[in-house]
């Protein structure tokens, strides 16, 4: 059994190190990582799993970026640990922060993924919205938590760095 919280300021290295082990190392470099660049993550939607010792079993965070002056919300990274992977962790934290997007507001979600998996959430390719490169084009996938969010939603996502 997992509990559900918003990540505070105490859980951010171990979320970081939960990180490090799930994803390649050089994560860091990758373009989506340029558009958190001096950004926090989005204030009540950046989510751990913690098990009933307390122990983290996976971590998701959003970060708001701009498409074309469209605010919409970047998904990523989310990660579960190795030792718990298999057990649908990964769709409880996608699932459940979304759930907590449209309350606050937003109604547009982008992420860079494989679409067999992020489409089960409802997630599809975004033809027209350009991440920074180098990234593959058939990646960038978008959800609508309001419906029609991305009609007409076009150009690159830039970072809200000093906005």
């Amino acid at each position: 059994m997992y509990r559900l919280t918003v990540e505070n300021d105490k859980d951010w290295w171990e979320v970081e190190a939960l990180y490090d082990l799930c994803f390649a190392p050089g994560r860091e470099a990758l373009s989506s990582y340029r558009l958190r660049d001096g950004v926090p993550p989005v204030a009540g939607l950046s989510l751990v799993a913690r098990d009933d010792g307390g122990v983290l079993g996976g971590a998701i965070r959003y970060w708001p970026v701009s498409v074309a002056g469209h605010e919409a919300l970047l998904l990523g990274p989310v990660a579960v640990h190795p030792t718990r992977q298999g057990e649908g962790l990964g769709g409880v934290l996608i699932r459940d922060s979304l759930a907590l997007a449209a309350p606050l507001g937003w109604t547009r979600v982008l992420l860079v993924g494989d679409a067999p998996y992020y489409g089960r959430f409802g997630f599809r390719r975004l033809r027209d919205v350009v991440m920074p490169p180098p990234t593959n084009p058939e990646r960038v996938l978008g959800h609508e938590i309001v419906p029609g969010a991305w009609a007409g939603v076009h150009g690159e996502v830039q970072s809200v760095a000093g906005a």
